[in-house]
């Protein structure tokens, strides 16, 4: 195993890392604002991780351009959907 390929796998396990540990919180945390923090910080950190180990492992520069890609479309998706959650429960429609 080469240092490319054993830095990809470190940095793909630690992505799945991040998500076990939004999940947890998700779980854990009290009130939905705090669920939503949790959750959409721990993901978007272990979803930059993943695809930057998939983006080594490729070793082309165009996955790495559609995995940045993909990342960001799902940063602008996962901040949507939060901002509307919290707006949901700020105006006393959720629990």
């Amino acid at each position: 195993m080469t240092g490319i390929e054993m830095l990809s796998l470190a940095l793909m396990a630690l992505g799945c890392l991040f998500f076990v540990a939004g999940t947890v919180g998700m779980l854990r945390f009290p009130d939905a604002v705090s669920r939503l923090h949790a959750l959409t910080k721990a993901d978007g950190l272990g979803l930059v991780l993943i695809a930057a180990g998939a983006a080594l492992a490729a070793g082309s520069a165009g996955w790495a351009l559609r995995l940045a890609l993909i990342c960001g479309l799902v940063a602008l998706a996962g901040a949507l959907g939060a901002h509307l959650i919290a707006r949901l429960v700020r105006t006393g429609g959720g629990r």
